[in-house]
């Protein structure tokens, strides 16, 4: 199984996650504070991603897209900062078609914010965090 190394934003302990985590928030072995929730969904993946009572912000993108790599920062800012609130799967177009296709994805960056395995909100294009906590932040309460 793979593992990847989450930096704590409460203690700075480095932390081996196995990818993928299960439904739970991952949390510091030191701290004991939650963890920043990042994870790269496939097409057989993505269901089960979905299923954790914690809100999914779901990042269709593809790594030739400008708008994208501008995103792709505030998203990990978002993370740290609700560490605990929020899990954000980040879904490659051009590697997963299906569910890509599924959600009829037009244009990237789209940004599909879940919550109990439902989408409740949708944003397509580049945002800033500001906009993006504005836009979703009543969701992530």
């Amino acid at each position: 199984m793979d593992e990847s190394v989450v930096i704590c934003p409460q203690c700075g302990t480095n932390n081996r996650i196995k990818v993928p985590t299960t439904d739970r928030v991952p949390i510091c072995g030191k701290c004991k504070s939650s963890l920043p929730w990042i994870v790269n969904g496939t097409d057989i993946s993505f269901r089960k991603e979905l299923e954790t009572s914690t809100p999914v912000l779901v990042d269709f993108w593809a790594e030739w897209c400008a708008p994208c790599r501008m995103t792709a920062p505030v998203l990990e800012d978002l993370a740290r900062d609700r560490a605990g609130q929020i899990k954000i799967v980040k879904i490659n177009v051009d590697q997963n078609p299906t569910t890509a296709g599924r959600f009829n994805i037009q244009s990237i960056p789209t940004l599909m914010l879940f919550k109990n395995g439902q989408a409740v909100d949708t944003v397509v294009g580049a945002i800033s965090k500001n906009a993006l906590l504005e836009r979703f932040g009543p969701h992530l309460a």
